[in-house]
């Protein structure tokens, strides 16, 4: 692989894992509803799922969603659905509490990253671009797969750093519980507009 297409790699990278999304929306608001050690299983799992979806693809499996398009319908639905779910339990929450609102531990985490329409398409790209049709496949997807876990896993990471920090304020003395209400509501809208944003692709 040139420093040309590694270097685009590296920027496409940094674009789609720090842009906000589901998991770092989802890992902002369980760090700051349940603190950084609780959202940790969470912000784990995503890199993990992430690597399983990009080596699903680079079998095959993504192009499924390209050739079938009632399948991809299917991971549309589902995601959204799930991710609106969230965001209904997220907006109604104002109290910070060690279920709730919102706390996928890690096995749900992986899972979720299968029913995120971005994540695919986002691994399609990377295989049709990066790995695809080379004659060196198997050293570029050695390279990319480490590359793309370790932005999956930093963005999520600096997320729930700043959900973290975040707690604090929101368990101040003045006026907390209404803090934490609107920044639930805030997380939650970001979900849901998330969700549009899938079913709209």
């Amino acid at each position: 692989m040139s420093a040309t297409e590694f270097t685009a790699l590296l920027l496409l990278a940094t674009a789609m894992s720090f842009s906000p999304g589901p998991n770092t929306a989802l890992s902002t608001s369980m760090a700051a509803n349940h603190g950084l050690r609780r959202a940790m299983p969470f912000v784990c799992a995503v890199p993990v799922g992430w690597g399983l979806l990009l080596c699903l693809s680079a079998l095959g499996v993504g192009a499924m969603l390209v050739a079938l398009p009632w399948l991809a319908w299917a991971v549309k639905l589902l995601g959204a659905a799930y991710l609106l779910w969230l965001a209904r339990r997220l907006a109604s929450s104002h109290e910070l509490v060690q279920t709730g609102p919102v706390h996928i531990r890690f096995w749900p985490g992986v899972g979720l990253q299968f029913v995120n329409i971005k994540a695919w398409m986002l691994a399609l790209a990377i295989v049709s671009g990066w790995v695809a049709g080379r004659a060196d496949a198997g050293l570029r997807f050695a390279t990319v797969l480490p590359v793309m876990l370790v932005y999956a896993f930093a963005s999520n990471l600096t997320y729930a750093l700043a959900g973290a920090l975040l707690r604090q304020w929101l368990t101040g003395p003045d006026g907390s519980r209404q803090r934490l209400r609107w920044f639930n509501r805030l997380m939650a809208a970001v979900l849901g507009l998330t969700a549009v944003w899938m079913l709209l692709r």
